[in-house]
C-alpha cells in the first residue's frame, strides 16, 4: 500500500503493480469457496452463507482491482497518435 509513498517532492515513485496482490486475493477467495463446500457437507448453514459472502466480496475486489490495473496500464502506455 505504501510502495508509491514518498515525501521527497523531487522524486517520482511508481506504486507496485496489483497483479501479485490480486493472485493472493484470488487464493483467499478459493479457500473461502473450499471452506463453504466443507461446511455444506457438514451441515453448517451459517458458515456456508458467510463463506460464500466472503468469496463474493473477494471476487468484487478482484474485478475492481483488475479494472484499476487495466486503467493504470492504459495511462502508462497511451495509444499512438493518428498519422495522415
Amino acid at each position: 500500500m505504501l510502495s508509491g509513498f514518498n515525501l521527497d517532492p523531487g522524486r517520482t515513485v511508481k506504486a507496485d503493480p496489483l497483479s501479485g496482490y490480486l493472485v493472493a486475493a484470488g487464493g483467499v477467495g478459493a479457500l473461502a469457496l473450499v471452506a463453504s463446500a466443507i461446511a455444506s457437507r457438514s451441515g453448517a448453514v451459517v458458515t456456508v452463507w458467510t463463506q460464500c459472502f466472503m468469496a463474493a466480496i473477494v471476487a468484487t475486489g478482484l474485478f475492481g482491482g483488475m479494472a484499476v490495473q487495466q486503467h493504470e496500464d492504459k495511462l502508462n502506455q497511451p495509444a499512438p497518435a493518428f498519422t495522415a
